[in-house]
């Protein structure tokens, strides 16, 4: 009963073309990723408590106030950074309500759907931050929910490009298709690792000398070592999937994404190292981060590159000719 009466809300508005669902899903994609840059923009700024109270920026006023204890640049960044939320927030919405008026398919729906509900859940995981204190290991939930929501993106992006009658095709053997499934779990294991060495790093959010944020008590260059190897892998599986494929052969999509894969992840291994012999400057931490959704929106589009809808042309039985 919900769901016809949202259809009916749907239908209210403009059926949206093919071009305008791929333009709103990519946007979908930008702003997941985009407010996980900012969020390390908060933590690298020590905004993290700007406003130290949730969902109210301070009790009694949803807005930045001025006090004594929190300065106002502090205020502005992490009032920024959940005024971003909306803008997420409206991004999700319209991208349920486009699929939803053009009647796109189950799959397609479901994670549209997804989008705000993951967004519901990372202000929940934002507020327990801001409650608990900026504990280094809710600040790490926080940005790996934040990568699991770009993945996400990306594949919805993917989906929403494919036709709905399409036939399911298997572009690559499937030894190479779970070469490439290694590959995001290498992947995740990067990002964990990289969340600890934040939490084990100089960039706790707040630099308050009366409520110090507890950090991760683990020799810092330890966790760069295990982040490093496991980038390292991730790297490895990817030059094997490129051989793999080169071998057997791939069509121009998969080759375009996996050359954008491994160049990103060259580029995190690169900012990675400078940030490491220069003390882990604050501006490079927001440039690493983004490295970081980035990466994943890449793996998962070169993941989602391996089995497509396509549209399969019917050709019409010849009339067959006796001869005389």
């Amino acid at each position: 009963m919900l769901s016809r009466a949202f259809q009916r809300l749907a239908d209210l508005f403009p059926m949206p073309s093919l071009r305008v669902q791929r333009l709103i899903a990519f946007l979908v994609v930008l702003s997941q990723a985009g407010i996980s840059v900012t969020g390390a923009v908060v933590r690298v700024t020590s905004s993290g408590l700007g406003c130290p109270t949730w969902p109210q920026c301070f009790p009694g006023s949803f807005v930045p106030t001025a006090v004594a204890e929190v300065p106002v640049v502090h205020q502005l960044v992490e009032f920024s950074n959940r005024m971003l939320t909306f803008v997420v927030t409206l991004a999700a919405a319209a991208i349920v309500l486009a699929v939803t008026r053009a009647r796109r398919r189950r799959e397609v729906q479901i994670y549209a759907w997804l989008m705000p509900g993951g967004t519901v859940l990372q202000a929940v995981i934002g507020g327990i931050t801001v409650r608990t204190g900026l504990l280094w290991w809710t600040v790490s939930v926080h940005l790996l929910v934040s990568m699991l929501m770009v993945w996400l993106a990306t594949l919805l992006w993917t989906k929403v490009a494919e036709p709905d009658d399409g036939v399911q095709t298997v572009q690559a053997p499937k030894p190479l298709q779970l070469l490439t499934g290694l590959s995001g779990l290498a992947l995740t294991g990067t990002l964990i690792a990289g969340t600890l060495v934040t939490g084990a790093g100089p960039h706790a959010g707040d630099k308050s000398v009366e409520k110090p944020v507890a950090r991760l008590q683990v020799e810092i260059v330890t966790l760069v070592h295990l982040h490093a190897e496991l980038l390292v892998a991730y790297l490895a599986l990817l030059v094997g999937l490129a051989c793999g494929l080169a071998a057997v052969g791939m069509n121009k999509t998969i080759r375009t994404r996996l050359i954008v894969v491994i160049a990103l992840v060259c580029s995190q291994a690169l900012v990675g190292i400078v940030q490491y012999f220069t003390h882990v400057p604050a501006a490079l931490v927001a440039v690493h981060v983004g490295g970081a959704a980035a990466c994943t929106a890449a793996t998962a589009a070169l993941w989602a590159a391996m089995r497509t809808r396509e549209t399969v042309n019917v050709t019409e039985p010849q009339p067959v000719t006796q001869a005389a």
